[in-house]
């Protein structure tokens, strides 16, 4: 649909219907202006693109304040271009002052979440639900409407994962933009993929702990039971194989066991009370 479809110009005699009525059904961003102002000319075009952009999850309502005082005064509108936001009948938000398009954008999905969030939110009710199969069709979706949605890349990650697709899992996770705040979530599941990938070599969880128990003193199935323990999530545990590791052979495969030690400690918080304990039972068997 075209922008037009979204904006209206609004007067006094209106307001109530097409505003505050309306706010209940979707968001209204009323752009109070004049002809006579310059910022309000740069920014009406930017957000009537927007309204086309978001395709009617929001109603740009245009309020000319020299044909509609009364409602400058009711708002105590003090400077043009003001935007305001109306949800459920009420103000939740202002923007004053020309800002540029990107600016505005961002303003905007505050308050319309864009159809890759929506998704991602059915997607992850899916999830919920069990319905795995239905959840990673909504997530390819979601990575077509938008192919750095962090969110969805790390979900859709974690689903192939759990199928065995390490691989296919890492590399959705790689995919994650560093500067997204969830960069660090990416990272971290990366690191427990490896340590799932050892664990499947020496045959699963069960295979692993019971060569562990019958070869106590074998580094190699040792240091594969802590990898799936890692994996796990059974933290504590996965630390005491590695740190036996460690006390045996600190230069196990380059180091590979203290190493795993150091992940694990970013998995649970470098100043948790767990990372703090073992960080120094290693520097005890270390120095």
């Amino acid at each position: 649909m075209t922008a037009a479809a979204h904006v209206r110009e609004v007067t006094t005699e209106e307001f109530e219907e097409a505003v505050l009525k309306e706010s209940w059904r979707r968001p209204v961003l009323v752009d109070f202006w004049a002809a006579w102002c310059g910022p309000c000319r740069m920014l009406g075009p930017i957000l009537e693109r927007l309204a086309g952009e978001f395709s009617g999850d929001f109603l740009l309502a245009k309020v000319d304040t020299e044909a509609n005082p009364e409602l400058a005064q009711l708002f105590r509108i003090r400077s043009i271009p003001n935007v305001k936001v109306f949800k459920e009948g009420r103000i939740i938000d202002e923007l004053v002052g020309a800002v540029p398009e990107q600016e505005a954008r961002r303003f905007l999905r505050r308050h319309c979440p864009a159809p890759a969030d929506r998704k991602f939110a059915d997607a992850v009710q899916l999830i919920k639900a069990g319905r795995t199969g239905q959840a990673r069709s909504l997530l390819d979706e979601v990575l077509r409407l938008d192919s750095t949605h962090a969110e969805g890349l790390i979900e859709l990650g974690r689903i192939l994962a759990a199928e065995g697709d390490l691989s296919g899992a890492e590399g959705l996770w790689d995919r994650v933009p560093a500067s997204s705040a969830l960069w660090d979530r990416a990272q971290s599941l990366k690191q427990v993929a490896q340590f799932q990938a050892v664990c499947n070599v020496a045959g699963g969880p069960e295979a692993a702990a019971a060569r562990a128990a019958a070869e106590p003193g074998n580094l190699d199935v040792r240091y594969a039971h802590g990898c799936c323990l890692v994996a796990a999530a059974e933290y504590r545990n996965a630390l005491e194989e590695f740190l036996y590791v460690v006390s045996r052979n600190k230069d196990y495969r380059d180091q590979a066991a203290r190493k795993a030690m150091l992940t694990i400690f970013t998995l649970v918080g470098d100043r948790s009370e767990l990372a703090e304990e073992f960080r120094n039972r290693l520097a005890r068997v270390l120095f």
